[in-house]
């Protein structure tokens, strides 16, 4: 009986550590230590992450991307794997929305064939 209520202990406490693991990091309420918790995100990515900050929270991911030196879309994609998110919002799904954006503009740019 007391091996039983032990495994139950360590399978809930290992559960408990899996979950914290790959909880969302959200970048607008994150400290540093939080944000280096990212894969990919160092000391030097963080506080250039919190220094523009500062000035005023990202809005979105476009917003992030475009103010903080050294991240571009490979790293934005990267981070949101890893459970970063602006606003809540993972990077993947801004993605497929710019990406049907952009295919329904650049059909529309096209001059109709004769």
């Amino acid at each position: 009986m007391i091996n039983q209520i032990r495994a139950l202990l360590l399978a809930t406490i290992a559960t408990l550590f899996a979950a914290a693991a790959f909880a969302a990091v959200d970048i607008n309420k994150a400290d540093q230590a939080m944000l280096e918790s990212i894969k990919g995100i160092g000391p030097a990515m963080s506080t250039r992450l919190i220094d523009e900050r500062k000035k005023s929270p990202f809005k979105d991911w476009s917003d992030m991307i475009e103010r903080v030196k050294g991240v571009g879309t490979g790293n934005a994609g990267k981070f949101s794997e890893a459970g970063l998110t602006v606003n809540g919002t993972t990077y993947a799904k801004v993605e497929k929305a710019d990406t049907g954006k952009a295919a329904a503009k650049s059909g529309d740019a096209k001059p109709a064939k004769k």
